[in-house]
């Protein structure tokens, strides 16, 4: 008798020697041929930080200067400035356009101005006058024409800066009753 013949007359026997056989081979393939491992990182989230200023004296004159003198004492203002975001940021001082009551006399020709940094809050409110102070700006208000760099301040960081303007001792007759004005603009970036 035939193999063919043997295994047609006998299905059973067939048939389980069949199913033996894919028995085999799937326990053979599913026997750590492959290997398999996974790791989820879930819930994974982004935020954007903020870059805020606060200024102790926002929508004020640093000051109101009257009856100044050529050659007189400075007249001194402060304002503390922060940075109440997260983020760090550059920070600058800007002025506007000089509003001259003369315009062939501009007084903001004759007005010295200084502004100096008095240093951070970081070790307790700083003090104007002492030898930490650093000087971001010397010249008249009309020269001051482009952005006083002040730095990179972190998230949080405060500085108190002093301002010292008088009139130049240069200034003649033709001053007299004269008056300038501008609006300061501190910029983070």
């Amino acid at each position: 008798m035939s193999r063919l013949h043997a295994l047609v007359d006998q299905p059973k026997r067939t048939l389980a020697a069949l199913a033996t056989v894919l028995v085999a081979v799937g326990i053979t393939a599913a026997s750590g041929a492959n290997f398999n491992a996974t790791s989820a990182n879930p819930n994974t989230s982004f935020a954007t930080g903020t870059l805020t200023i606060d200024n102790t004296k926002d929508n004020a004159a640093l000051f109101t200067a009257t009856d100044m003198r050529p050659g007189d004492p400075a007249r001194v203002s402060t304002v503390d400035i922060k940075n109440s975001g997260t983020l760090s940021g550059v920070f600058a001082l800007t002025r506007s356009a000089p509003n001259d009551s003369d315009s062939s006399n501009p007084l903001s020709g004759k007005l010295n101005v200084k502004v100096i940094d008095c240093g951070s809050f970081a070790s307790g409110t700083p003090v104007c006058g002492d030898s930490n102070d650093q000087v971001k700006y010397t010249g008249t208000l009309a020269a001051m024409s482009s952005a006083v760099g002040l730095g990179t301040w972190a998230g949080g960081e405060q500085h108190k800066y002093e301002f010292d303007v008088d009139v130049d001792s240069s200034a003649s007759n033709l001053y007299q009753g004269d008056s300038s004005s501008t609006t300061f603009t501190w910029t983070a970036s």
